[in-house]
């Protein structure tokens, strides 16, 4: 009987095991690299779309910020709108990853982690600047990050009601509490302060005035009238 198939490998000699972690790093190499020089290309493009907006921004001022060529840049991302989304996709991954990637114990709760959010943007004034100029910007039908805000604030919207919603049911809210229009409020008056701040940041504390403003809103809907902890 042929047993050429049944012919076990013969294992392999030392010299290659040696070369094989120092032949899969050397692989990895470039990986890295890449990685690295993606993450500087948008770390980059914050600070220009903060301080250019979209349409005035130059892939050639990025890249040559990055230390790149545009063919360099374009080779990471395939144009200056594909760029604007990867920065606002990040931007948003991080921002969940930071404040919402557990659900809300409360409405309480919901409005401490906002104010969190709203401190924590205010120590990364490159993105929060960015975010004023290209909602703006976006309001045009045309703009590519138009229908990225518009789903943004359409899930914002849609959790936010959820919680307060839950929050009518569990009894912490009162019953008539009209949830969708105190999330429109508050959203409106989030963004009010964001814009009063990226114009004078060292005279407007966002996360200090929030905390007043929601402390109010909340008294104002909670069942038993308290303050939040």
């Amino acid at each position: 009987m042929d047993r050429t198939n049944d012919r076990q490998p013969r294992p392999a000699t030392k010299a290659a095991t040696k070369a094989a972690p120092k032949a899969a790093a050397k692989a990895r190499g470039p990986y890295a690299v890449g990685d690295e020089r993606r993450r500087r290309i948008l770390d980059v493009a914050v600070e220009h779309f903060a301080q250019w907006g979209f349409h005035a921004s130059s892939l050639a001022r990025i890249a040559k910020e990055v230390g790149v060529t545009q063919g360099g840049l374009l080779h990471h991302f395939r144009s200056k709108e594909d760029l604007l989304v990867s920065v606002l996709e990040r931007s948003e991954e991080h921002d969940i990853e930071q404040s919402f990637a557990e659900d809300f114990d409360s409405a309480a709760d919901c409005f401490l982690r906002l104010i969190d959010l709203v401190a924590y943007n205010s120590r990364r004034p490159g993105r929060t600047r960015m975010f004023n100029v290209l909602i703006g910007e976006a309001s045009d039908p045309g703009h590519p990050a138009h229908a990225f805000f518009k789903r943004r604030y359409a899930t914002v919207t849609t959790r936010l009601t959820d919680t307060f919603e839950a929050a009518v049911a569990s009894g912490e809210l009162h019953p008539d509490t009209d949830c969708t229009a105190v999330v429109h409020e508050l959203i409106a008056v989030m963004d009010g302060h964001q814009l009063q701040w990226a114009l004078a940041p060292d005279e407007v504390d966002m996360a200090a005035r929030l905390r007043l403003y929601f402390d109010r809103l909340y008294r104002s809907i909670s069942r038993e009238g308290a303050s939040l902890p």
